[in-house]
C-alpha cells in the first residue's frame, strides 16, 4: 500500500504499453483459428461463476503482464486491507468494510444483531398480513440495490415498491392503489436528511401514511419523524455497497430472509476466491484486468452489460453507480489530477430485448465497446442468442461478396460470465464478484473507489436555487 506514483510511471505499465501496439491489428477470428485451446485455456472459475474471456483481444502474454501490474500497484496488500476493515477510503478517513456484513460465521456483532432484527421484522410483516404494500424511500445505494434484489427473486408474497425519485410521479406511481392503513414505508437515508428521500417521506405523511419505518445513522430524527422502528447505517459501509446491510430491509420483505442470507452466503462465496485465488485464475481480478487493458491500453471509452435474464434487468443500471461513482474520478488517492483514463461510461440492457435496440452499434459502430454477456442457461433459446451475439462481435464475417451494409467487422472483444440458475445465492456472487472487480480497477489506477464528492456541488447549488439563493 506504500505504491502512491501514478502507473503510467510504472514499468509494468510502459511495458504493456509497447505490447499493445503489436495487438492494434491481431483478429480473434485469426487467434481462434491459430489456438484450438484458447476457449478452454482462458477461463477461470469461481464459485458457481464461470468466466470465459477467450473473446478477449489479449494472450497469456498480455494476462501475465497485467498481472505483475497488479502486484506492482500492491493489489494483494489493498485486498487485505479492505477484508480486514483497514481505513482503504482516505479523504472519509474510514473503512470500507462490506464484506463483514456477509461474513458467515465470522459476523461482528453489531451486524448479526441487525440481521436478527431484519429476520424478525421482514418475517412478522410477511406473516401477519397487515401489512400488504412496502415501500422503500431511498435514493442512490438506498435504493438501486434493494430494488435490484428484489426485482430480481420476489416471490410475490408482499408487493413491494420503490420510490427515488423527488418527482411526485415516483411516490405516486409507488403507493397507486394502496390503502394507507397496509402499507408501510421504509426510509432509507444515513443522514435522515437526503433531499429526495425526505422530500418523498414527507409526501407519504401526506398522503395518509402511518407505518413508517428507517434505516439510518441519524436515530434521533428518525424518532422525531416517526419511524416506530430503526436499524442502523454504519459509516464503514458505503451507500452503494450496503444492500448486504439494512438497507435490504425491502429487499428481505420481498425475497424472504431465507432467501437473503443466500444472497449474503453468495457474496461471501466471492469474498473468499477473491481472497485466496491466484491473481491469473481470479475472477475478478481478471474482469478488472481486462476492463484495464481495453480502456487504458486499447483505447476503449465505454462498456456495455448484456444480461439474458429478465430477472437481471436492473443490473445494467446497479452497475452505473457501482462503477461510475466508484471510479468516476478525476485526482488520484494523493489529490494529483490523473494523465490515464479510469472508468469507462458503462451501461446495457437485457437481452434479447438490446439485440432490437443498440446491438446495430456494437456491431457495426464506428466505436469499439467492449461487452460482459451473463448468461444463466436458464433457457435454450436465451442461451443460444446470448452466445450467438458474443461470436458475432467476436468473429463478424469473411464473406466479400456481401454488399458492404452487410459486412461486420468482428474482432469486438467480450467476456462471458456463466452461471448455472438463477437464484438468490448466485445474485450475491454476481453482485460481490462487479464490487472486487471495481475495487481491483481502482488499485490499479490509484484512485479511491470510496467516496463521491462529485455529486455534491449540484446538490448544494439546487439547495441555494430552492432557498432563494444564487
Amino acid at each position: 500500500m506504500n505504491n502512491t506514483t501514478p502507473p503510467t510511471e510504472c514499468k509494468a505499465w510502459a511495458n504493456l504499453a509497447h505490447h499493445a501496439e503489436s495487438w492494434r491489428t491481431v483478429r480473434l477470428r485469426d487467434l481462434f483459428a491459430n489456438d484450438v485451446a484458447r476457449a478452454v485455456q482462458l477461463v477461470a472459475e469461481a464459485p458457481g461463476v464461470r468466466l470465459d474471456y477467450s473473446r478477449q483481444r489479449l494472450g497469456a502474454i498480455t494476462l501475465r503482464m497485467l498481472s505483475h501490474l497488479a502486484v506492482d500497484r500492491g493489489l494483494p496488500e489493498w485486498r487485505d486491507a479492505l477484508l480486514s476493515g483497514k481505513k482503504v477510503n482516505s479523504t472519509e478517513d474510514r473503512a470500507a468494510w462490506h464484506t463483514a456484513l456477509r461474513a458467515g460465521g465470522s459476523l461482528p456483532p453489531e451486524v448479526h444483531a441487525t440481521l436478527e432484527r431484519m429476520k424478525s421484522l421482514s418475517e412478522k410483516i410477511r406473516s401477519e398480513g397487515k401489512i400488504r404494500r412496502v415501500v422503500n424511500l431511498g435514493t442512490g445505494g438506498s435504493d438501486l440495490g434493494p430494488r435490484l434484489v428484489a426485482d430480481a427473486l420476489s416471490d410475490g408474497a408482499l408487493d413491494v415498491r420503490f420510490a427515488a425519485n423527488v418527482d411526485p410521479m415516483d411516490l405516486r406511481r409507488a403507493v397507486d392503489g394502496a390503502d394507507p392503513a397496509s402499507t408501510l414505508f421504509i426510509v432509507a437515508s444515513k443522514t435522515f436528511t437526503t433531499q429526495e428521500t425526505m422530500a418523498n417521506a414527507m409526501a407519504a405523511k401526506a398522503w395518509g401514511g402511518r407505518f413508517f419505518y428507517a434505516v439510518t445513522a441519524n436515530t434521533r430524527e428518525a424518532r422525531s419523524f416517526g419511524a416506530t422502528e430503526v436499524l442502523p447505517m454504519w459509516d464503514w459501509v458505503g451507500g452503494r455497497f450496503s444492500v448486504w446491510s439494512a438497507v435490504g430491509l425491502a429487499a428481505a420483505c420481498a425475497i424472504g430472509f431465507d432467501e437473503f442470507q443466500e444472497l449474503l452466503a453468495g457474496g461471501h462465496d466471492m469474498d473468499k476466491h477473491f481472497a485466496d485465488a491466484p491473481l491469473e485464475k481470479n475472477v475478478p481480478v481478471l474482469m478488472a484486468l481486462c476492463g484495464v487493458w481495453n480502456t487504458n491500453f486499447l483505447g476503449a471509452t465505454t462498456h456495455a452489460v448484456l444480461p439474458y435474464s429478465n430477472a437481471l434487468r436492473l443490473f445494467p443500471a446497479y452497475l452505473q453507480q457501482l462503477e461510475m461513482e466508484s471510479n468516476g474520478k478525476r485526482v488520484d488517492r494523493e489529490g494529483r489530477p490523473v494523465a490515464y483514463a479510469t472508468a469507462p461510461v458503462l451501461w446495457g440492457a437485457e437481452g434479447t430485448v438490446s439485440q432490437h435496440s443498440f446491438h446495430q452499434l456494437l456491431h457495426q459502430g464506428t466505436q469499439v465497446v467492449p461487452c460482459d454477456f451473463i448468461d444463466f442457461d436458464l433457457e435454450q433459446n436465451l442461451s443460444a442468442n446470448c452466445r450467438a451475439q458474443a461470436d458475432a462481435l467476436a468473429f463478424g464475417t469473411d464473406d466479400p461478396s456481401l454488399p458492404p451494409h452487410r459486412q461486420y467487422p468482428g474482432n469486438r472483444p467480450s467476456s462471458m460470465l456463466l452461471l448455472e440458475k438463477m437464484n438468490a445465492r448466485n445474485l450475491g456472487r454476481l453482485i460481490a464478484l462487479y464490487e472486487h472487480k471495481v475495487f481491483t480497477q481502482g488499485v490499479i489506477w490509484n484512485i479511491n473507489s470510496f467516496d463521491q464528492w462529485g455529486v455534491e456541488l449540484g446538490k448544494e447549488m439546487a439547495g441555494k436555487l430552492l432557498s432563494g439563493g444564487k
